[in-house]
């Protein structure tokens, strides 16, 4: 029987071969190669992450998914993204899935317009096309899912998105898969807490895993993340990141959502639930 995952990636497919016909996958090249193009300076996404105080923080924009159906109504991306940077997310990742996600390319372009945060274009990868329109529309780094690339598929991809410059966090669900894995090479290993398959979400999967990832490796954990007990639980386990956006998206202050999660870690003697990266006061919603 089909799982979520299959009817994504079969869709998936099918966006890519009318994309294609839309725009060819020269024209996409030849917008890259071309230096009158002017295309954007990509940004350090894992150096971000790696040089984060605390735990580096990942924080998503989301509308959003097949799962918890619509999860904010009250949706603009431009601000989420500047309240993210403002309050302490060193990345930010953008769902540009429209199917299933009501996510759109164009949100990378949008964004990027209105911070300097590196980007990352969480989508189900599964083409090289899709790798030369993250760097057409303005990602710094792109999400490659173990689960969804068989066989030599995921290393190539990896491969491909080095060659064009992107950053790259490979996720993982599966345990099987941590070898295959890391045999890409990848700096960046994201343990998804969330069976794509099932969408059953557990905190404890990166913790059991955290053990068979290489320490000179930047494990990031992925989805399930609330509270900062949470956060402090992960990194304890020996995370080096997180990636988080419902709990964010569902929160009325957007600003002040990220500051709990994050603060007691990021300033542990400090007056941790007013301050961000510096900022005082009370967190930033939208209206």
């Amino acid at each position: 029987m089909p799982t979520i995952l299959d009817e994504i990636i079969t869709q998936k497919h099918r966006e890519i071969e009318t994309a294609k016909r839309t725009i060819s996958e020269q024209a996409l090249e030849a917008r890259i190669e071309n230096p009158r193009n002017e295309l954007p300076e990509l940004r350090d996404f894992t150096g971000q992450l790696r040089n984060a105080v605390g735990i580096g923080v990942i924080a998503e924009v989301k509308k959003a998914s097949p799962s918890a159906g619509l999860i904010r109504a009250d949706f603009h991306p431009q601000q989420i993204a500047q309240i993210y940077t403002q309050f302490g997310a060193n990345c930010i990742s953008v769902l540009t899935d429209e199917h299933f996600f009501q996510g759109n390319l164009a949100y990378l372009q949008q964004i990027r317009e209105v911070v300097s945060t590196p980007l990352l274009r969480k989508d189900f990868i599964v083409d090289r096309y899709q790798l030369l329109e993250a760097r057409v529309f303005g990602a710094d780094a792109v999400l490659l899912i173990a689960e969804c690339l068989p066989g030599d598929t995921l290393a190539m991809l990896y491969r491909q998105a080095r060659q064009l410059g992107l950053h790259v966090l490979v996720e993982l669900h599966d345990a099987h898969e941590v070898n295959r894995v890391v045999d890409t090479g990848a700096e960046l290993i994201g343990v998804n807490n969330r069976d794509l398959r099932t969408f059953e979400t557990r905190l404890e999967h990166t913790l059991t895993l955290a053990e068979q990832i290489p320490a000179d490796r930047l494990l990031i954990s992925e989805s399930g993340i609330r509270t900062s007990a949470d956060v402090m639980r992960l990194k304890a386990g020996g995370s080096r990141g997180i990636l988080v956006g419902e709990s964010l998206m569902r929160a009325a202050d957007i600003g002040q959502a990220l500051q709990q999660l994050i603060g007691p870690i990021r300033f542990p003697t400090n007056d941790a639930a007013g301050r961000a990266d510096g900022d005082s006061g009370s967190g930033t919603g939208i209206s």
